[in-house]
């Protein structure tokens, strides 16, 4: 019996429907892996395809840095607190700082304990001035960003100068003794300033800068 041969117009046909179909293919699966769209299977599980790693939005940590105390010494407490004039006459009166025969309202709050204790930056910052008073003892000033400013008094050492670049966390050096508020003993006083205005720092503790 003679075998039989496909005619050259029918195998040409036969060619052109496999490549028809072979781009098919290829085309239906670059319109699902580029597709946003969802499906689902018979069980009505739903499947996307894209990653969770096409949705991941970048944190700026600096933006979200919460501002910390300046201490970490669990024996430290608030000795004196900040002057509001808004509080109560009880309060205000506990954040009176007398010396030399003058009653001045408390612009910071003092934080003490028995022993001396580090001292540490509540964000990152530079340091803009470190000095030696003999009324406020040694002190340290660090600039943040969103025009805060913190300031770290009575200390007993300090470990950083001028022009510093600082970490949220560094120690800066370690609580002392002053002249203004002798009867506090070893103690640090803090000033926390916002946009050029001095505020009650116990109010801030915790809080994101991007809050402020």
């Amino acid at each position: 019996m003679k075998s039989r041969r496909l005619k050259k117009d029918v195998i040409y046909v036969l060619y052109g429907l496999a490549a028809i179909a072979f781009i098919g293919v290829i085309y239906a699966i670059q319109s699902v892996t580029s597709s946003n769209a969802s499906f689902q299977d018979d069980e009505g599980y739903q499947y996307v395809s894209q990653t969770i790693f096409d949705h991941v939005t970048t944190v700026n940590a600096e933006d979200t840095s919460k501002i910390l105390k300046p201490y970490n010494d669990s024996n430290v407490k608030l000795l004196k607190g900040y002057y509001d004039y808004k509080g109560e006459s009880a309060s205000q009166e506990d954040a009176i700082i007398y010396y030399e025969n003058t009653y001045m309202q408390s612009s910071g709050v003092s934080y003490g304990t028995k022993e001396p204790f580090q001292v540490l930056s509540i964000l990152d910052g530079e340091v803009t001035a470190v000095n030696d008073d003999d009324i406020l003892g040694k002190t340290v000033q660090i600039k943040h960003d969103n025009d805060i400013v913190s300031v770290y008094q009575s200390l007993s050492e300090v470990t950083v100068k001028v022009g510093d670049k600082i970490k949220q966390g560094d120690v800066l050096g370690k609580s002392g003794k002053s002249n203004l508020d002798k009867d506090l003993g070893n103690h640090l006083y803090f000033e926390l300033i916002i946009k050029d205005v001095n505020v009650n720092p116990e109010q801030y503790f915790d809080k994101s800068i991007n809050e402020i």
